[in-house]
């Protein structure tokens, strides 16, 4: 596991205290964490999957629009707030571990820190409660 800026491992921390869906991935889109409320969500312990580069992430966690199209991955909130660094919102379907289909709303927000440094992203997700 390699060491992360302060900034980073402080998130990682205040995620790992609140009740809302937090996933946080460095720079280069590496899951570095994601807490309790979040394996509700996806189904899936992090200490299971455990830190996961990019192209993993993309083999692990099936996504799709909300039609069942795949979605690009340039459309995916987390990347465009890595790319572009800017926030980005949508709804989503996505294959949990149990192969279970869920429609989910993402937000995704750009870690920026001191000096326009480019630390990574924040994804929060929700589903709609019916």
């Amino acid at each position: 596991m390699a060491q992360h800026p302060i900034e980073m491992i402080l998130l990682k921390q205040w995620a790992s205290l609140i009740a809302v869906p937090v996933w946080i991935t460095d720079a280069d889109g590496r899951l570095i964490y994601y807490n309790e409320a979040t394996e509700e969500i996806i189904g899936l312990r992090f200490e299971d999957a455990g830190e996961l580069s990019a192209e993993q992430l993309s083999e692990v966690f099936v996504l799709c629009d909300l039609d069942g199209s795949p979605l690009a991955t340039d459309d995916r909130p987390l990347i465009i707030a890595l790319t572009k660094q800017m926030a980005s919102h949508r709804r989503i379907r996505f294959l949990r571990s149990d192969k279970e289909w869920r429609e989910i709303a993402v937000t995704a927000l750009p870690i920026i820190g001191e000096g326009n440094r480019q630390l990574g992203a924040m994804v929060t997700m929700w589903e709609d409660k019916d």
